[in-house]
């Protein structure tokens, strides 16, 4: 009996504990939906269509980095979120391309990094738009989605440590790095260039620092390299 109730007790734990984090999911899900709009409404001429990829771009303010997430995971010629770069930085830096592994291509001028979601059809009311497709990640691909108290941002992770992370508030986004705000900022995992012969400091554009991350639940301490714009 004792041992029973003692299954009991332990499998009720369990349930209580993934209902926790469901729900956890989903209060970031909903407030990075309403966070991440308000950069697209901040930002208009730099959220266009983008028919190569069969989704939406948000490119940085100088053009040198752009956000791309699809309209339709069954229709993506290849990734559902890719993050594109400009190269000649990194090859002053000292990167050599056939070093670069197969999570990481470079062409006409651009590094892109990338991580398929699934293979949905994504279904909308009425016309698809910029934030309605990101809605989808939300509500299919929560976990994709993370939140960093440290900075009060959201962000969408497209795996091996890099991401696109926003302000949670740009009224409020406080100025952490070299006064500047960091309402929208492009992360990488340095190492996969690291290992391809890139010197993370000479990278010309990139702030190359250590950031407090989630690991199970731990904060730890992991190198960056972080692109960050004021774009209030």
């Amino acid at each position: 009996m004792k041992k029973s109730l003692l299954i009991a007790a332990a499998v009720s734990f369990i349930i209580q504990l993934a209902v926790v984090a469901c729900a956890s999911l989903d209060i970031v899900g909903k407030a990075s939906i309403s966070s991440f709009q308000a950069v697209l409404d901040a930002m208009p001429e730099q959220v266009q269509s983008d028919g190569v990829n069969g989704g939406w771009s948000l490119s940085a303010p100088d053009g040198t980095a752009t956000f791309i997430w699809s309209n339709d995971y069954s229709q993506s010629p290849n990734d559902d979120l890719i993050m594109s770069f400009d190269a000649e930085p990194f090859l002053e830096a000292g990167l050599d391309a056939s070093k670069l592994n197969d999570k990481v291509s470079l062409a006409n001028g651009k590094i892109t990094v990338g991580a398929k979601l699934g293979y949905e059809k994504l279904n909308y009311d009425g016309e698809a738009d910029p934030l309605s497709s990101f809605a989808h990640i939300a509500s299919l691909h929560p976990d994709a989605l993370g939140y960093h108290a440290q900075l009060d941002h959201y962000n969408v992770s497209l795996g091996n440590g890099n991401m696109f992370e926003w302000a949670s508030d740009m009224a409020t986004n406080a100025a952490t790095m070299e006064t500047q705000d960091k309402d929208i900022v492009f992360v990488l995992d340095p190492q996969i260039f690291i290992d391809a012969g890139v010197d993370p400091e000479k990278v010309s554009g990139w702030a190359f620092a250590k950031v407090q991350i989630d690991v199970g639940g731990k904060m730890q301490e992991a190198d960056k390299l972080l692109k960050p714009f004021d774009i209030k």
